[in-house]
């Protein structure tokens, strides 16, 4: 859609918390940046009296909605072709709160001069050193730091394609436009002649004009004056009693003419390269610039020739630790428990009640119970809660997400909405909170979806624990392939049938570091206490509901409402619907008392659930838990953030989706007897 530029800016501008426009040379990669900004969601808009389009959008940063103008490239404010007079005329009437000048790293001296220009005129500014990768690749090594302070404004060294330090920038913006950070410009250096006739000049214009036009200072319209510019020399002209000013201003061109054989307009272009020249000398080194191994293996991340093969890797290295390690603590942890708690707590129960139905309900819960859920969790979820942390402080979640970019568009959705995602594999409560930074409620939706589908430390703990473990690793990850595969149909399928399109959104990007211990230990136990504290006194509870039921044979008058879909078109024996019906409280706990049932069935030195259900039967009930939704913390919280009738819809979606799948799967299985 094509508009005039005002209304276009005027409808941009509503709710943003500022706007910034993109400067620089057609060369330096503004456009990849403002795309980045904002996801493709631009408005294309004409300049008034010109054909030249200009790109406008809005993006977020953390949480915060600012909007994005991208000037066409030039090279100076004086150029007079029509894409460079819509770039000055942008930069002269302020649409934009603040200018953020994008230079190219790897061609230092040529970029300054339009910066030397706007600090000259005292614009608002922002330097973001693109191209950062090129440099050090060219031996070219800057030193941002101590460019900032020649030169008065931020400079942020960034890489436009991956997104480093683009989220720095946008927070340097905001901290500017918003007053917490002050700046102080220092204009160039100009030769003792010049800064004498800009000084002249700059009194006269304060005596002769009362309001200067577009805000300038008199030193900025001084400076104009010299270098001869069209405009404002037309706009003096007009003014009424500026005789004075006319009559410096045509003396001071004649000195300069005289004294350096050269028009004033060349020899302030000639002394603005020469500072340039000087700026470089003092910043930029040709030689070896150190490079640390964690930023080559970070930015490899971010490559997908080598980015695609690292992440396979890191998923089958989680995959291993969870299998492996999972399933030699596990069995240690019930072999301790069946040797030494195990008959302490029987001795304690039967002592007291006797061999009773009452008895044998309170061993459901505080023998059976409590084992099963420890032998699940601790090997589990905490290991999965410790790789967790890990991957999240090393920051290469973030690689994650600008890897995934272009494949969470096709699903409505940007590469940051991949970390509430990830976010996902540990819990879906926080995961679903996580998605408030998203723009729209369209991708709101469409993430919230997702998340629910994406295998929780929960049910991971039910994959782990009974497919790897009873059926073979092989089967696990086939369970993780086809949650994957029904997650990319799922959201593809909502990108197309909901109305709206993605927006754009900053990420934040650094470089690989080393996690501390101790902030991986506190991250998990936060995370860790709450299925301790929570989950194993709820799964007591629901154990011994579920002790009752079965003891006074209840159980099976249960499973006659679900007979059809459990026994028939899943394959699961009866009480599998029961476990699947308490599993909507707590993922764990289906497994966990599927594991409960088996002990009071077959007594608690049982090796395998196999005597309970066939390997087919496990890998279907641990599909199904996988698929549909998760517990009641996720509904309720999913009704906080999108409404009871969505958090309704997501919910009977996934049962149904789950019970299709599990179905689909239970006849394919029956066909070719793989298990």
């Amino acid at each position: 859609m094509i508009m005039s530029c005002h209304s276009a800016i005027h409808k941009m501008q509503k709710g943003v918390k500022f706007t910034i426009a993109l400067a620089g040379n057609p060369n330096v990669g503004k456009s990849t940046i403002f795309n980045q900004l904002t996801g493709l969601g631009a408005v294309t808009a004409n300049y008034p009296g010109k054909t030249v389009e200009l790109n406008m959008g809005s993006a977020e940063y953390k949480g915060m909605k600012f909007g994005v103008i991208d000037l066409p490239g030039t090279y100076s404010l004086g150029s007079v072709s029509d894409d460079q007079l819509v770039a000055r005329r942008e930069i002269l009437e302020r649409h934009a709160d603040i200018i953020v000048s994008i230079l190219d790293a790897t061609n230092l001296e040529r970029n300054l001069y339009m910066v030397l220009q706007l600090i000259d005129m005292g614009f608002p500014l922002v330097i973001g050193l693109n191209l950062m990768d090129l440099a050090a690749k060219q031996n070219l090594c800057i030193n941002t730091k101590e460019l900032s302070v020649l030169l008065g404004v931020p400079v942020i060294p960034i890489v436009g394609t991956s997104g480093e330090g683009v989220g720095k920038l946008i927070s340097t913006c905001d901290s500017i436009t918003s007053g917490r950070m002050k700046i102080k410009p220092k204009p160039p250096k100009y030769g003792k002649d010049i800064e004498h006739y800009i000084n002249g000049l700059s009194n006269d214009i304060k005596k002769c004009l009362k309001k200067i036009p577009y805000g300038l200072s008199p030193r900025a319209l001084a400076i104009l004056l010299l270098e001869e510019d069209a405009e404002f020399l037309g706009l003096i002209k007009d003014i009424e009693n500026c005789s004075i000013l006319m009559g410096r201003y045509k003396s001071v061109l004649a000195d300069i003419k005289s004294t350096h054989g050269e028009t004033a307009s060349l020899r302030l272009a000639r002394e603005r390269h020469g500072y340039e020249g000087f700026l470089v000398d003092n910043v930029q080194t040709v030689g070896e610039c150190k490079v640390t191994f964690s930023s080559t293996l970070w930015k490899m991340s971010l490559e997908p020739l080598f980015g695609l093969p690292i992440l396979l890797l890191g998923l089958a290295a989680v995959f291993a630790i969870m299998f492996y390690a999972g399933s030699f603590l596990s069995a240690g942890f019930d072999q301790l428990w069946t040797t030494f708690v195990s008959p302490v707590i029987i001795f304690a129960v039967n002592g007291t009640f006797g061999d009773s139905a009452i008895s044998r309900t309170l061993l459901w819960g505080f023998n059976s119970g409590i084992q099963a859920s420890l032998s699940v969790g601790l090997p589990y979820v905490l290991t999965f809660y410790v790789i967790l942390a890990f991957l999240e402080d090393t920051g290469y979640l973030n690689s994650i997400a600008f890897l995934s970019d272009s494949l969470m568009h096709k699903i409505g959705l940007h590469g940051r909405s991949i970390i509430p995602i990830i976010a996902g594999a540990g819990c879906n409560v926080p995961a679903v909170i996580g998605t408030r930074v998203l723009s729209t409620y369209r991708e709101k939706v469409i993430a919230c979806t997702l998340i629910t589908l994406v295998p929780c430390s929960a049910r991971t703990a039910v994959i782990m624990g009974a497919v790897a473990f009873f059926v073979g690793w092989q089967w696990a990850l086939a369970i993780y392939v086809i949650d994957l595969f029904v997650g990319v149909l799922v959201g593809r399928g909502l990108a197309v049938f909901l109305p709206g399109e993605s927006t754009g959104f900053v990420m934040e990007m650094f470089p690989f570091r080393l996690p501390k211990l101790t902030t991986i230990l506190k991250k998990t136990w936060y995370r860790f206490k709450e299925f301790l504290f929570i989950a194993i006194p709820t799964i007591v509870i629901e154990s011994l509901i579920l002790g009752f039921l079965y003891e006074t044979k209840y159980m099976w008058v249960l499973t006659r409402p679900m007979g059809f879909v459990i026994e028939n078109w899943l394959g699961l024996p009866a009480v599998a619907g029961i476990c699947l019906l308490f599993g909507i409280l707590r993922k764990e706990m289906a497994l966990q008392l599927l594991v409960v049932l088996a002990i009071m069935q077959f007594g608690s030195g049982i090796k395998d659930i196999t005597f309970f259900m066939s390997k087919h039967q496990i890998f279907i009930f641990a599909l199904v838990t996988t698929l549909y939704i998760p517990c009641t913390a996720t509904i309720a919280v999913l009704m906080r953030e999108l409404g009871w009738k969505t958090a309704a819809a997501i919910s009977l979606f996934t049962i149904a989706l789950a019970i299709l799948v599990g179905g689909f799967a239970n006849q394919i299985l029956n066909i070719v007897h793989l298990i």
